[in-house]
């Protein structure tokens, strides 16, 4: 699991292990059920629906990091089959600008 910096006081840094795509995705899936059982106060949904698009978010990430690792296969001239890695489209995005390639419901 990769950790991210939680910073806990000003001079210190602490460390919470990030979940895995799974225990995001089932967490994700609990507080949507939460949401929409509607029995939280405004207060506890607000929370609730920003904890899961932190979570939609990272799955998101989790998704594209997997995407990259693909294989795909394909034809040559003569018809044969091979293997060769996943590559994104060049775009605008690779530069650093959003909104272009696969489009994010979470961008901001």
């Amino acid at each position: 699991m990769a950790r991210s910096p939680v910073p806990s006081k000003p001079w210190r840094t602490k460390y919470v292990a990030e979940p895995s795509f799974e225990e995001g995705l089932d967490t994700l899936e609990k507080i949507v059920e939460q949401l929409e059982e509607g029995n939280l106060s405004l207060e506890e949904t607000l929370k609730k629906f920003e904890e899961g698009i932190k979570l939609a978010r990272l799955c998101e990430k989790k998704l594209k990091q997997a995407q990259k690792k693909v294989s795909m296969l394909t034809r040559d001239e003569e018809g044969a089959i091979k293997e060769a890695p996943f590559v994104e489209p060049e775009g605008p995005e690779q530069a650093g600008e959003k909104g272009a390639g696969t489009e994010s419901l979470f961008d901001e």
